[in-house]
C-alpha cells in the first residue's frame, strides 16, 4: 500500500526505523496534495517550506536516536479554524482574511509538541456553520466518491483530504455535527470527544479566551487506532485548569463483540430517514450481531428524546449566537418574536435560542443536565448506543440562499436540512462522546458511517468499538481512482 495511505501511526514507525524519512514521506504526501487537491479543493492554505525544513530537522533528531513523539515526522493538515502562525484563521469570512495569530493554539502546540509535520489547512464553510463545505475566499470542497457531491460540514475539507491520503491524521471540531457528518460521507472515521476534553482556545472567533458551549474539537482518520492516536496528543486540561487538573480517560472495557450490550436507534419520528441509508446501517448492525453483539432495537434512555433534541437547538443556537456581531443579533428578533408568538418552524426556533435571557437559557441548561444523568443511568446497562450520523449518505452540492431554507431528497421527498440536527444532538447536547466508524456502503455506492455513542468520559469505548468493526467487518477504503 502506498505509505500516503497508510495509518499515521504506521507513518511515524516508517520514519523511526529509517524505512522512509521524513523529507520522503512529506514530499510523497506534497505529491499526492499536487495531484489530488486540484479538483477536491480540500487544503486551501500550506506552509511547505516551512514544513520541509521542520522534516529536515525531524530527519537529523532520527539520526542522533531521538524521537519527538508518535507523531515524529509525519505529515498532516488542520481544519482552517485553528490558529497556526504563519496564517490567517478566518473561517471562511472574508472581514477576517488579514488575521494572523501571533502565537498557535494550544491544539497544534500539542501536535507540533508530538512531532507533527503540519503543513496545511483544511477548507470548512463560512462561520464553520454548515454541512456543505464552500466560502467566498477558498471556494468549494468536493467529495472524493463524487465530485458533484458535498464532503460534509463543517469539518469537510479535512475528512476529503484524509479519504484522497493527503493527511494520515486531522483536528476538526464539532458542535453539531462537524466532525462526524464529514466522516459519514467521505468514509473515514471521526471522534467527538466529550465535551471539554480538547482545548479550544484559538479556534474560531479571533481573541476569545471562553470555550463555546458544546463545541469540541477532536481527531479524523482513516483508521480508527489513529483516532486514540490523535486523541492521546490532543486531550488534556488546558489554561488555568492546567494547575491543577490532569486527565485520567479510562480504559476501553470491552474490545470483544460478544461482550458488548448495544441499543440501536435507525430511525426517529424526529427526521425523515434515507432509504439506502438506513437499509446499509441495519446490515452493518446484523452483522455485528452475528458476530456476537448483544442487540437491543428497543432500548432507550428515560427521557423524552424530542424534548431533549429541542432542548440542545436552543443551547446551540445560544451558544453560536454569542459569536453574532450586534446587527446580526438584532435581526433575529423578528424570528424569535414568532416562536414566542407559537411559531415553530427552525429559524423561528434558531432565533429564539440566540436570544435567550438567561433565565431562560438556565432552565433549558437544567433540562440538559437532567438528560445527562438520563444517559448515564442508561449506560449502566447499556455499553453503546449505535444511530445514523446524518439523514442519507452525501448529496449534490446546493448554495442556493440560506442553510435554513435548503432541503435535501429523501426517499423521492425534499426535506429541511437542518432536520438532521436531532442525529447531531443525540452525542453532542449532552456533553457525550460520539465517534464514527465507516459502515459500508449505500446502494447507490455512496459511503456512510454508523454513529457510536457511549458514557461521559467513555470515549475509549466509542473508539474501540469502532476498531471491532473495522477489523471484523472493513473499515476505510480508497475511493476509486485515488489509489
Amino acid at each position: 500500500m502506498d505509505i500516503t495511505l497508510r495509518s499515521a501511526a504506521d507513518q511515524a514507525g516508517a520514519v523511526a526505523d529509517k524505512s522512509i524519512s521524513a523529507v520522503e514521506l512529506l514530499d510523497a504526501t506534497i505529491e499526492r496534495y499536487q495531484r489530488y487537491n486540484r479538483s477536491i479543493n480540500a487544503v486551501v492554505v500550506t506552509q511547505l517550506a516551512d514544513a520541509r525544513d521542520r522534516a529536515l530537522q525531524a530527519d537529523n533528531a532520527t539520526a542522533a536516536g531521538e524521537s519527538w513523539g508518535p507523531l515524529h515526522g509525519v505529515p498532516m493538515t488542520i481544519k482552517e479554524a485553528w490558529d497556526w502562525v504563519g496564517t490567517a484563521s478566518t473561517s471562511g469570512r472574508e472581514e477576517l482574511i488579514h488575521h494572523r495569530p501571533e502565537q498557535n493554539c494550544e491544539a497544534v502546540d500539542r501536535l507540533i509538541e508530538a512531532g507533527a509535520v503540519i503543513y496545511g489547512k483544511t477548507n470548512l464553510p463560512v462561520g464553520m456553520a454548515d454541512w456543505q463545505t464552500f466560502n467566498p475566499i477558498f471556494g468549494t470542497t468536493n467529495n472524493p466518491w463524487n465530485l458533484d457531491f458535498i464532503p460534509g460540514g463543517s469539518s469537510g475539507g479535512a475528512a476529503a483530504a484524509l479519504a484522497v491520503g493527503m493527511t494520515a491524521l486531522e483536528v476538526g471540531s464539532d458542535i453539531g455535527a462537524s466532525i462526524r457528518n464529514p466522516a459519514h460521507y467521505c468514509g473515514v472515521f471521526g471522534h467527538k470527544p466529550t465535551y471539554g476534553l480538547v482545548p479550544t482556545a484559538g479556534h474560531g472567533d479571533p481573541g476569545n479566551p471562553v470555550p463555546i458551549d458544546i463545541g469540541v474539537g477532536g481527531p479524523m482518520a482513516r483508521y480508527a487506532s489513529d483516532l486514540t492516536l490523535g486523541l492521546d496528543v490532543l486531550a488534556g486540561a488546558s489554561g488555568l485548569d492546567q494547575i491543577g487538573w490532569k486527565l485520567e480517560l479510562p480504559a476501553a472495557r470491552k474490545t470483544r463483540p460478544d461482550q458488548i450490550r448495544a441499543a440501536v436507534m435507525l430511525e426517529s419520528p424526529c427526521v425523515a430517514q434515507d432509504n439506502e441509508l438506513t437499509e446499509q446501517l441495519a446490515a452493518t448492525v446484523e452483522a455485528l450481531r452475528e458476530l456476537g453483539v448483544d442487540v437491543d432495537y428497543d432500548a432507550r434512555p428515560e427521557l423524552d428524546l424530542e424534548r431533549s433534541h429541542e432542548t440542545y437547538s436552543m443551547l446551540l443556537r445560544g451558544a453560536t449566537g454569542t459569536e453574532y456581531a450586534p446587527e446580526r443579533y438584532q435581526q433575529q428578533q423578528p424570528h424569535a418574536d414568532r416562536y414566542r408568538d407559537g411559531d415553530r418552524d427552525v429559524r423561528a426556533l434558531s432565533a429564539y435560542g440566540v436570544s435567550l435571557s438567561h433565565w431562560e437559557w438556565a432552565a433549558r441548561h437544567r433540562e440538559r443536565e437532567e438528560a445527562r444523568f438520563a444517559w448515564e443511568d442508561f449506560f449502566r446497562t447499556y455499553d453503546v448506543f449505535l444511530c445514523p450520523t446524518a439523514a442519507s449518505a452525501a448529496y449534490p452540492h446546493d448554495q442556493k440562499g440560506e442553510r435554513f431554507d435548503r432541503t435535501i431528497t429523501i426517499n423521492g421527498e425534499q426535506e429541511p436540512t437542518t432536520d438532521q440536527l436531532f442525529w447531531a444532538g443525540i452525542s453532542c447536547g449532552v456533553y457525550l462522546p460520539g465517534t464514527v466508524a465507516p459502515a459500508g456502503f449505500t446502494a447507490s455506492g455512496l459511503p456512510c458511517g454508523l454513529q457510536i455513542v457511549t458514557g461521559y468520559l467513555r470515549d475509549r469505548d466509542a473508539i474501540a468499538f469502532a476498531e471491532i468493526m473495522e477489523r471484523e467487518l472493513g473499515g476505510y477504503q480508497t475511493p476509486p481512482g485515488y489509489e
